[in-house]
């Protein structure tokens, strides 16, 4: 049976006996098929089956596509170990591999956070140790600030004056002179009060943005150089207060000295006042003290001496009377006599002033005389203790009395022209033990001690 069984002819009659005359045609095999020009005919125990050319190729294809499936599938089971072996060792040497790279980062990062704390640990050192020097220094400069301003000795404040005379001073900046002598009052150095300047505590900030803002080391040793240089103007500070006690203290003596005064006896009249509390010894630095502390020492052993010559020479009368640029109209000494003309002793100073010019008491004292005194005309007279007087004659009002306790600076009269003198002027001696001295030698004494 083909696929060309199922036409017959129209007439078979006509064809049959001449279809018997021919040879017996051959079937084809078992199974077997083939093509057609319109597809493929499989034919199997006489039975036929027919496929397009479309399908017939998809059928094909598959077949081919799952025997290269199953060749690539048995490949891969007979190759499936070392395969796998290769895989297993490749992920393995990988995992190694990371394993190895974190360790060594987890070392770097260790290293890293010693080196950190070894940093921070440092750091932290260097600025307590500079938070320690600091807070030293601001002790120090506590210390230095409760020292009090060394003053002329028996310096008074200045009497009350007009605003425009106060302005004018605070302007220009130059210490007033005293009342009673016109010399310059001690100032203390500019460096006097050496304070450490407000800054923000580096603890206050974070270590990370500190460092970060201006470094760490740069910014330490910034601060150890601040802290050097309010040292360095601690140190010079100290120098100079205590230079200025020390000079002071040379030049008290010394005028003591050179006016011929008993140091004792006048140590023994100085008033002493309203004083008193229990007593408390001053400790001595150890041995092992700080040389501030030792130099500190010696500046308040110092200030107590010239606080105690201060007073001292309270009583000493080395001021002058009056007040401004004054003249000497005559000295001490032998002189002609303004009336007589013939050589008499001048017992003590003629001031050139005007009338009503005040007239102050040089030291402190005890009024012992006030009033008409022969050729002193009005005439008062101080008494200083240990021997030391002054007189004021020629005075035109008297505003103290006998007895009355004066200070220094204070007014006790007027300048005049009374008793034997020829015009407006203050008559001023000074006299140890009755004696009259040329005042002078007090006054320039009192030039000695303004100049510290």
């Amino acid at each position: 049976m083909s696929n060309r069984s199922a036409h017959y002819p129209e007439h078979p009659q006509h064809h049959h006996a001449h279809d018997h005359a021919r040879a017996p045609q051959r079937r084809p095999a078992h199974g077997h098929h083939r093509p057609d020009r319109n597809g493929y005919t499989i034919v199997h125990h006489g039975k036929a089956v027919r496929f397009g050319p479309v399908v017939f190729w998809i059928v094909a294809g598959s077949i081919v596509i799952m025997g290269a499936w199953s060749a690539a599938t048995a490949t891969y089971f007979a190759f499936r170990d070392d395969v796998l072996t290769r895989l297993i060792a490749r992920q393995a040497e990988m995992q190694y591999a990371y394993e190895d790279r974190i360790a060594e980062l987890r070392a770097r990062v260790d290293r890293t956070t010693s080196r950190q704390l070894l940093d921070q640990e440092q750091y932290d050192q260097k600025l307590n140790q500079i938070m320690r020097r600091q807070a030293l220094l601001e002790s120090r400069a506590a210390a230095l600030n409760a020292i009090p301003d060394t003053a002329p000795t028996g310096s008074i404040k200045p009497t009350a004056r007009g605003p425009q005379s106060t302005d004018a001073g605070a302007a220009t900046g130059v210490p007033k002179p005293s009342p009673i002598n016109d010399t310059v009052i001690f100032v203390t150095p500019p460096d006097r009060e050496a304070r450490l300047e407000s800054r923000t505590s580096p603890a206050a900030r974070p270590r990370t943005e500190f460092a970060k803002a201006s470094g760490v080391d740069s910014v330490l040793t910034n601060l150890q150089s601040a802290l050097d240089k309010v040292e360095g103007r601690q140190t010079a500070a100290l120098n100079s207060v205590e230079e200025s006690y020390e000079s002071r203290m040379r030049r008290m003596r010394s005028v003591i000295t050179d006016l011929g005064l008993d140091m004792a006896q006048l140590e023994a009249a100085t008033p002493k006042g309203g004083v008193g509390g229990p007593f408390i010894p001053v400790t001595r630095p150890s041995s092992d003290a700080s040389t501030f502390d030792r130099q500190l020492y010696r500046i308040n052993l110092s200030r107590a001496q010239v606080d105690k010559l201060t007073r001292t020479l309270s009583l000493v009368p080395y001021r002058k009377p009056v007040i401004g640029n004054v003249e000497f109209s005559s000295g001490f000494g032998v002189r002609s006599d303004p009336f007589l003309g013939r050589p008499a002793m001048h017992s003590g100073l003629d001031f050139r002033a005007s009338t009503g010019d005040p007239v102050r008491a040089t030291a402190h004292g005890k009024i012992i005389n006030a009033g008409w005194s022969g050729g002193y005309g009005r005439m008062v007279e101080i008494d200083h203790g240990n021997g030391l007087s002054t007189r004021y004659g020629h005075l035109s009002a008297i505003n103290v009395k006998v007895g009355q306790q004066v200070t220094i600076g204070q007014v006790i009269g007027e300048v005049g022209s009374t008793g034997r003198s020829t015009g407006p002027h203050l008559h001023y001696e000074t006299r140890i033990d009755g004696d009259a001295v040329d005042p002078q030698k007090f006054l320039r004494a009192g030039v000695r001690l303004s100049q510290g």
